[in-house]
């Protein structure tokens, strides 16, 4: 981990933004919207990603692109090459990306909703990124987490930020600490995008299969295929000292327990280093075996589904993961920050 940045006051953090505003290296954080041109945007999701002269991973590499730029796409390219599992590269400035530890990102401001008090609302970050800021009385507002997007986040009030502007205040669900985001960078999601899909089938016709030699998904009802898509699963993990929990996922035939349209996985530390382990707002997390928290649910650091990628869950594209949450039982409300019950099948092979 790196070190944690210095606490800054409310009148520091004014005088930056003024100092700042022509600036690339801070505008990453404020101003999305004025005039990003993000027709076809990539942010690099890993430490540094390489950037080849053609696409293949063997030709020649001319330089380095690192944690959160973002880069425009060219041209989609599916190379002879592969790899195999994800033959995709994007055309860029300079040459080729895999796109493996890259995300399609744009950029979307939305219109801020001042009646968050009375109920907590679920929403998503709708800009590439957004540096998080917890509030600290007397030291000034502390950087936190980044919020990447796609991710999504327990919005419990609206309040001034340290710029005067609305910001809301998220509540993190698995350390219980609260911080502020600009109000314009997340969309507060409506009801009907939690509505239940195919309720009239029943639940014991409804069953998920996941194939680890294939790294496939597909739910079924009945025999008829309603959804078919290419996962990443638990990555191997072989000569584990004894009491270790592997990164394999598990075989075997389980049920949706327990559900949450937001969760906070990783190692659980308060931090602001972007290469810690810690993924806050992961999106329709749908526990199917809750003791070694084993779920399916949406991704936002990686796009190289089709091969191993994580610590045991099922790693699915947002829109997929949020089919199968309002598919699968049990059904779970808008309002529900946790929804338990003995649901759909889960079978993984």
């Amino acid at each position: 981990m790196g070190m944690n940045p210095p606490f800054i006051s409310r009148r520091q953090f004014l005088k930056l933004a003024a100092l700042s505003l022509g600036s690339l290296a801070f505008r990453p954080f404020w101003g999305w919207g004025e005039d990003l041109d993000d027709s076809d945007l990539i942010r690099i999701s890993t430490t540094s990603v390489s950037v080849h002269s053609l696409p293949w991973d063997e030709s020649q590499i001319k330089f380095q692109r690192y944690r959160d730029d973002l880069v425009h796409v060219y041209e989609e390219v599916i190379s002879e090459h592969g790899p195999t599992w994800n033959p995709v590269w994007y055309r860029v400035w300079g040459g080729y990306i895999h796109s493996a530890y890259t995300q399609r990102v744009k950029t979307r401001l939305n219109p801020i909703i001042n009646d968050i008090k009375d109920i907590p609302r679920v929403a998503e970050v709708t800009v590439p990124y957004t540096q998080a800021l917890r509030n600290r009385g007397p030291l000034g507002w502390q950087p936190l987490y980044r919020l990447y997007y796609g991710s999504m986040h327990w919005v419990t009030s609206l309040d001034e930020g340290p710029d005067g502007l609305p910001w809301y205040s998220l509540q993190d669900e698995l350390l219980k600490i609260n911080y502020h985001v600009p109000a314009s960078y997340l969309r507060i999601l409506e009801p009907e995008e939690f509505s239940p899909i195919s309720p009239e089938v029943p639940q014991s016709r409804k069953r998920i299969h996941v194939s680890l030699y294939q790294q496939k998904l597909i739910a079924y009802e009945e025999n008829r295929i309603v959804l078919e898509t290419r996962v990443s699963t638990g990555l191997p993990r072989r000569n584990l000292p004894p009491g270790t929990i592997p990164w394999e996922t598990p075989k075997g035939q389980f049920h949706i327990e327990i559900k949450l349209p937001s969760k906070h996985m990783g190692d659980g530390h308060v931090t602001s280093d972007p290469e810690a382990y810690e993924l806050p707002g992961v999106p329709w997390v749908s526990f199917f075996e809750p003791k070694t928290g084993i779920a399916l649910h949406g991704t936002y650091w990686h796009s190289n589904f089709g091969i191993q990628m994580s610590h045991g869950c099922v790693n699915l594209k947002n829109e997929d993961a949020q089919f199968l949450y309002r598919w699968s039982t049990p059904v779970a409300e808008a309002s529900s920050k946790s929804t338990n019950g003995y649901g759909t099948l889960v079978v993984v092979e």
